[in-house]
């Protein structure tokens, strides 16, 4: 789908080496606290997800990547707080967006409702966008990104299967 425009990080959408946005409906008795949605969406993600995070983060660690677990304890300082190991850098009654800076490349993530325009129906849009530095973001912007679409499509299906928290 395309990006939405009313996102907080929009203005990062220009030249970005990685930019895509999945959304889903949501029902209509779904919570309206967007970090509620949040946490549902990113907080627990499905064993298979947490396996690759590991093995990424064997892999990373050697190449002076942030692991997850030091994102994770920069993150825990933040005034805004985490998700999972996400660093919240932004919360409004809509969208919460997560993001981190590393010398390879810096990305921000949102999670955002928007009503569809009738009232009643809701849709929740998760958007990355990803800028790289060097080589080393490039190259590990290569080999990750097949698993990112793969994991954002599986977060919104099976987040919906579980059920979004209600109201």
């Amino acid at each position: 789908m395309t990006p939405p425009e009313e996102s907080g990080i929009a203005a990062l959408y220009p030249g970005a080496d990685l930019l895509d946005a999945y959304a889903i409906s949501l029902p209509a008795n779904a919570s309206r606290d967007i970090q509620r949605l949040a946490r549902s969406l990113v907080g627990k993600p499905a064993p298979w997800i947490s396996m690759l995070m590991r093995l990424r983060d064997g892999i990373v660690a050697k190449f002076g990547v942030k692991t997850s677990k030091q994102i994770r304890a920069q993150g825990a300082k933040s005034a805004a707080g985490q998700i999972n190991f996400f660093t919240v850098r932004s919360i409004s009654p809509t969208e919460v967006i997560f993001g981190e800076d590393d010398s390879h490349l810096d990305f921000r993530s949102s999670v955002l409702v928007r009503d569809m325009g009738n009232g009643a129906a809701r849709e929740l849009v998760s958007t990355t966008v990803v800028h790289c530095h060097n080589m080393t973001g490039r190259a590990y912007l290569a080999v990750i990104k097949p698993f990112h679409h793969l994991i954002v499509r599986s977060n919104l299906r099976r987040t919906a299967r579980l059920g979004w928290p209600t109201a």
